[in-house]
């Protein structure tokens, strides 16, 4: 078995030698082999490779230099006892001369071949693999009621495209990552006196939708998504390549389009299933709904008289009790501690207390937050993106743009007059700007975050602080404290730096005037002051603001049961 990484690898040659051949598609755990013997700034795809590689014992691999990290990975494995390794030589153009030199460099791996395994290159065979790839369907034979979503970018893989097919059910998804799929768009039989090799580089390098890795890359512009109705567009950390595609598909697209970011480990799930599952809310696909939810459609759905909504974050879980005229009888934060689920019953227990009801009585119970799938309520879940989105149009109607920080992540959220999601991005997976940012600062204080929030406001002098790593960030206000920088200042540094991190985050969400704060960090004064500064916009807060989530969930757990019992 020959294993490949990309997809100007030339699979026909091979199987012209009679050899089976397959692309790796890794998805490690972790880079814990990866780590030691290769740079620490590999690509995500990079380590994964070399993790893949040592874990099967894959003993034949042939690579492309398409780009710096496939000649490290090469490098790196070179080293290794393996059976054939090998780099072509992959032009970046698809002129001419560069077809005639991708010919030459095809011959030499072919001899080379031919001289370690002894085996005859059977050009028919290899010729008969390229055709059986021509590509069967065209892209405008995709049906015209845009019921397949677009996933493209850089590679994704076997279990990415697993998990956004589950999230999409009924949709049809198709891949157009560089590791999709292997057809030739455009494919010229080889004419009888014409070199194999002369033929088949031209067919590797024009044949195929073009790689962003490539000088001219206008034909992309020929992939489905025109006609989908939404755009999946895939990143690998560290990877820039397909960064850039993305900016200009996000400016010129007038399709809805989603950016998410893996380095193909399945570190930080909670993240993308939140991106993945609001961008389906969003577009308005119908998740199969849970079976406790189906088996209470009886006589009592007919009136709804009380929602529960459950905010189960990393930090805090939030709990609202809503009567169906939108009244809130009941509110609870508390800490989430080590447990989600006992967190939530207790939070719901004590909202319960507080309405004067008890939880038989409840019509319907909606948890979101990251904690979402873990509080074991049996009813339904929505994801934050759109619960903070309904829960803020609840407290400002006037609100178009959300700024929600919360303990683990920020997010922008732009809405419409009726609290309907129309864009949002979320922060990457590091904590830079998040309430856990804040609370490792206080905690190198030695204060509560309500004394974060009060001191701060008191400050005297600019001080920047200069690291938005939370652990470089500690060690930056450790030093400030040792040069006897008033508390007050240092404090005011970190809302700064919080701040900017967030209008930043703004900028790229292209949040417009009527902003709003939700979530734990709204409460925190200094941040919010130092928020309006830099917009040059007043900043609606509420002091219910950080229940933002858990309103909304209410509210849509309320509006779904009142439909529901209206159509039996």
């Amino acid at each position: 078995m020959i294993y490949t990484t990309c997809k100007y690898a030339p699979v026909e040659l091979f199987e012209g030698f009679g050899e089976k051949v397959t692309r790796l598609d890794p998805n490690p755990v972790s880079f814990s082999c990866a780590d030691g013997c290769g740079h620490p700034n590999l690509c995500g795809f990079a380590k994964a490779v070399i993790e893949e590689v040592k874990e099967k014992g894959i003993r034949s691999l042939v690579f492309t230099d398409c780009c710096d990290a496939m000649r490290r990975t090469f490098d790196v494995l070179r080293r290794e006892e393996m059976d054939f390794l090998y780099i072509l030589p992959l032009p970046h153009r698809t002129g001419e001369r560069e077809i005639r030199m991708f010919a030459q460099c095809l011959r030499a791996l072919a001899e080379v071949y031919e001289t370690r395994t002894g085996k005859c290159l059977d050009e028919g065979m290899a010729i008969r693999s390229a055709l059986e790839r021509r590509r069967k369907s065209a892209p405008e034979e995709y049906d015209s009621a845009q019921n397949h979503l677009s996933f493209r970018g850089a590679h994704g893989g076997a279990a990415l495209l697993s998990r956004v097919q589950k999230t999409f059910p009924g949709m049809k998804i198709v891949d157009e990552t560089c590791s999709g799929p292997r057809t030739f768009v455009r494919l010229q039989e080889m004419k009888p006196d014409e070199d194999f090799f002369l033929w088949y580089a031209g067919l590797l390098l024009t044949g195929q939708t073009s790689c962003m890795r490539m000088a001219e890359t206008d034909d992309r512009d020929d992939l489905t998504a025109p006609r989908a109705k939404g755009i999946i567009y895939h990143t690998i950390k560290f990877c820039d390549y397909y960064s850039f595609e993305y900016a200009e598909l996000k400016e010129k697209s007038r399709l809805p389009v989603l950016k998410i970011e893996t380095d193909t480990t399945p570190q930080s799930s909670g993240q993308l299933s939140t991106r993945l599952e609001a961008f389906a809310e969003t577009l308005g696909v119908q998740r199969p709904e849970p079976e406790g939810e189906k088996m209470n459609k009886g006589e009592d759905s007919r009136e709804c008289r009380y929602a529960a909504g459950v905010d189960s974050g990393s930090t805090s879980t939030d709990v609202v009790i809503m009567d169906r005229n939108r009244n809130i009888l009941g509110q609870v934060i508390l800490p989430t501690g080590m447990s989600a689920a006992e967190s939530a019953n207790k939070a719901l227990e004590e909202a319960l207390a507080q309405a004067g009801l008890s939880r038989e009585e409840l019509d319907v119970i909606v948890a979101t937050g990251y904690g979402r799938e873990s509080t074991g309520m049996g009813g339904s879940s929505v994801t934050e993106i759109t619960c903070h989105a309904r829960g803020a149009n609840y407290l400002f109607p006037q609100a178009r743009t959300i700024i929600d920080i919360g303990g683990q992540d920020s997010k922008v959220i732009r809405v419409d007059d009726s609290g309907n999601v129309e864009n949002f991005i979320m922060n990457d997976k590091c904590a830079a700007g998040t309430g856990r940012f804040l609370e490792m600062q206080a905690k190198a204080l030695s204060l509560s975050m309500e004394q974060m929030s009060s001191l701060g406001l008191s400050w005297k002098k600019e001080i920047h602080i200069s690291n938005m790593c939370t652990v470089f960030a500690e060690s930056e206000v450790v030093s400030l404290v040792a040069k006897n920088e008033a508390v007050a200042d240092i404090i005011h540094g970190l809302n700064e730096s919080v701040a900017a991190k967030t209008v930043s985050l703004v900028s790229r969400g292209k949040g417009r005037p009527g902003y709003c704060m939700t979530g734990g960090v709204s409460r925190n004064t200094g941040v919010v002051q130092c928020l309006e500064q830099k917009l040059k916009e007043k900043v609606l807060v509420s002091d219910r603001s950080q229940l933002c989530g858990a309103i909304g969930a209410a509210l849509i757990g309320l509006e779904k049961r009142i439909q529901d019992s209206q159509q039996v």
